[in-house]
């Protein structure tokens, strides 16, 4: 357990990292209207992959699609899965950003070594988030055929897969626990 002085700064490094990860990501690049117009559709075919924090909780929500397959069941089913790997994508993401501001701090503090380890911790977190996504709505394009997908996973289903996780460090567990809601906000609004 890290004492109040080193909680702080693992706390700062956090803060630190976080901001510089954000701006990394918007500095210098071109806004691009995420709006893909194909008129019909509804609005999360247009919208695509997200993070929304809103009453319903804060969500991760991901969009895929898959041209005619001659099988549709199969176009589904992967339409499906595509939706489900842009979760994951945003959590892995996520979890990658917070697991090396950890790794950072602790070094810092402790010397830390174990960097495989968390990767992996972080990994495998990331693997069983998949599972925690559900399949809300699908759409067909009645033109193209193109089937599309709306998946969406709320963060407190990543927090309670972390929680249930026996085998996580107990620093990173309390690390990313502590941080997430605070993290994904400022994710959200990017």
């Amino acid at each position: 357990m890290l004492k109040r002085s080193e909680y702080r700064q693992v706390l700062y490094a956090a803060c630190a990292s976080l901001c510089a990860f954000l701006a990394a990501c918007s500095g210098g690049a071109t806004k691009v209207d995420s709006d893909l117009g194909i008129k019909g559709a509804p609005d999360w075919v247009n919208e695509g992959t997200q993070s929304v924090s809103n009453k319903g909780g804060r969500l991760i929500q991901g969009v895929g699609s898959s041209p005619p397959l001659g099988d549709e069941s199969l176009q589904i089913s992967t339409a499906d899965n595509r939706a489900r790997t842009e979760i994951a994508r945003v959590v892995s993401t996520y979890l990658d950003v917070m697991g090396n501001d950890y790794m950072a701090a602790t070094k810092q503090t402790e010397g830390y070594t174990a960097d495989a380890s968390i990767q992996q911790q972080i990994n495998s977190v990331s693997k069983v988030v998949l599972n925690g996504s559900k399949i809300l709505g699908r759409w067909k394009h009645d033109e193209t055929g193109v089937i599309y997908s709306f998946a969406e996973l709320d963060l407190k289903k990543v927090q309670d897969i972390i929680k249930a996780n026996q085998n996580m460090n107990e620093g990173l567990k309390v690390y990313l626990l502590d941080n997430s809601n605070v993290a994904f906000d400022k994710i959200a609004k990017e």
